[in-house]
């Protein structure tokens, strides 16, 4: 199994265990707000990594992407819709991709 499917189901597996013992269970605990919360404190840190520190990227990388498995979970979405919507946007433009998008 692909490493990133394990952690996802790892991350799925720990919905529901006690908190106190599990600290992937401690954040859906503190729901969404926390967990996206958590996502912009890595995504944060690793850019600081990869303008000052860049031997800690590849560690903080992999903090945003556990993090941001962590939220899709949470809102009962996963790996496998991120690459659909990959899948949809290859070939696409980013600029042609981005005009594309609904206003918000």
């Amino acid at each position: 199994m692909d490493p990133l499917d394990r952690l996802e189901a790892t991350i799925r597996a720990r919905r529901g265990v006690d908190p106190a013992g599990s600290y992937t269970a401690s954040l859906f605990a503190k729901g969404r707000p926390k967990i996206a919360q958590k996502l912009g404190e890595e995504a944060v840190e690793t850019v600081i990594a990869a303008m000052a520190q860049p031997d800690k990227l590849v560690s903080e990388a992999a903090d945003l992407v556990f993090h941001l498995i962590v939220l899709l979970a949470d809102a009962g979405l996963g790996l496998d819709d991120v690459r659909a919507e990959l899948a949809r946007r290859d070939g696409v433009s980013g600029h042609d991709e981005k005009a594309a998008r609904p206003a918000s």
